[in-house]
């Protein structure tokens, strides 16, 4: 494992050009992220209610109510966030960041003294927290607010949101690990884990990277976690679709670096993996680098559409079994080609293999953008690749494909990750060493790039899309 990985270039040293990706990037600025902000808000009559900025309002004590939506509604607001930070990162905009601004006040409002954060349970159940790590997604929830700090601080310098995040982290940092009186448990859906990461890297603050790190060196190891919570007392079940619950699902049926095959739920999965390549790297852990290539191969050779979807089946959004990739009911949820997207371009920085970022093209030209219509306004949650719109009837197999492309969802996760990955797209292009600079994807653009042997400047001129030419 090389002592450095690969860099990617800012997003305000990158100005996209591309005839075919550009009206994606601007249709971020000037229509999704205005219209997800409706959403938001409730503004929209003819679209299904998020109540995600009420819910805010109701947690701060600024007005009645009870909370709506999913356990994790919050962190709609968050990716919203998280797209507004690279959209003002790679082109400022005042009104934008005013927007912003006033969301991460109200955030913070919310927060608890000790630094807790999420309105479900402030508003619910106070005396429940941490008491369902399995399906409460407390931590779920804190990486995605996470992630969007650091995005909203790198892009803007301003330190309001990242404040409010380290202190939500120092508290999983000090309720979570290995010692006497802390929980020994690990989320059911991963995310927190590649979010303290980040927040790592910007603080410089060590304890996130531990935190992360035993997150993901004691899941699946002894006594299931998440079987053991059940039988406890306190424990109250949200979804009872995870009755006869199968470790499998959440990656925590054994030790991570021991696992072969990619199971369970796709996103849970992918997000996972997206931590273990991390702390591959800042470990120099060559066993889980190992296991990263491992599942790696087994999910894109054995479990991936021609498109770069992958979750098959729409039972709960999992893998199943090698070449199980049926056309008209696969699930493919776009979540997880972004998530397959994110680990592969991790693996690129850190082995310098271009395979990589072969896969990740593939997701991003095909699952991403079949997920958002072209005027930005509706979205598909499931990508299977035959759709016989009769079909698709409540009750039956293919219950959850919808035959047109939906205005917003009860569970909304899939609108705004589009939304964030297409404005942080410049990311994905440019790879830097020392003084060499990797060409990822064929994208029109010119970008100003920093060497240490000084300033490169780079044109690409693509078409590939049309005649594939260079």
């Amino acid at each position: 494992m090389d002592d450095k990985k690969l860099k990617t270039v800012p997003l305000n040293k990158i100005k996209i050009s591309d005839q075919f990706w550009n009206r994606y990037i601007h249709l971020v600025k000037d229509v999704l992220i205005p219209y997800q902000w409706d959403i938001l808000n409730d503004r929209l009559p003819d679209v299904e209610t998020s109540h995600c900025i009420e819910n805010f309002k109701i947690a701060a004590g600024e007005t009645d109510g009870d909370f709506e939506g999913a356990v994790f509604q919050d962190t709609d607001v968050a990716k919203w966030l998280e797209a507004v930070a690279y959209s003002l990162a790679a082109e400022p905009d005042e009104h934008l960041s005013y927007l912003a601004d006033k969301t991460i006040n109200l955030i913070g409002r919310a927060q608890c003294e000790d630094g807790y954060l999420n309105t479900y349970f402030t508003i619910k159940d106070p005396s429940k927290r941490w008491t369902n790590l399995k399906e409460g997604h407390e931590l779920y929830t804190a990486g995605h607010m996470t992630e969007a700090a650091v995005a909203y601080y790198k892009a803007t310098g301003k330190t309001e949101f990242l404040d409010i995040m380290k202190k939500f982290a120092d508290l999983i940092c000090k309720t979570f690990g290995p010692d006497e009186g802390q929980i020994h448990g690990y989320p059911g859906h991963q995310e927190i884990e590649l979010a303290l990461i980040r927040l790592y890297h910007v603080t410089g603050e060590k304890k996130y990277l531990e935190t992360a790190k035993y997150f993901i060196d004691t899941r699946g190891v002894g006594e299931n976690y998440f079987l053991e919570e059940e039988k406890r007392p306190e424990y109250k079940q949200i979804f009872p679709e995870f009755a006869g619950y199968d470790p499998r699902y959440s990656q925590s049926h054994e030790p991570v670096r021991e696992q072969k095959t990619a199971e369970g739920h796709a996103v849970r999965a992918v997000y996972m993996y997206c931590a273990m390549a991390d702390l591959a790297y800042e470990y120099k852990d060559k066993e889980l680098l190992d296991a990263c290539k491992t599942l790696w191969e087994d999910m894109t050779k054995r479990q991936m559409y021609i498109t770069g979807s992958i979750g098959a089946s729409g039972l709960l959004e999992r893998f199943t079994t090698d070449y199980d990739l049926p056309n008209n009911c696969n699930y493919s949820e776009t979540c997880a080609s972004i998530g397959l997207a994110l680990f592969g371009r991790r693996m690129a920085q850190i082995t310098k293999d271009a395979s990589y970022m072969d896969m990740v093209e593939r997701a991003l030209y095909n699952t991403l953008l079949s997920g958002i219509a072209q005027d930005g306004k509706s979205f598909f949650y499931v990508n299977p690749l035959e759709v016989w719109p009769d079909n698709c009837i409540d009750r039956t197999s293919k219950e959850h494909v919808k035959p047109v492309r939906q205005k917003w969802f009860g569970v909304a996760c899939c609108p705004p990750n589009i939304a964030r990955t297409l404005a942080s797209m410049g990311q994905y292009i440019y790879f830097t060493d020392k003084n060499t600079a990797y060409v990822n994807l064929y994208i029109s653009n010119e970008a100003q790039i920093e060497l240490e042997e000084g300033a490169l400047k780079i044109q690409i001129e693509s078409d590939l899309t049309n005649c594939r030419n260079m």
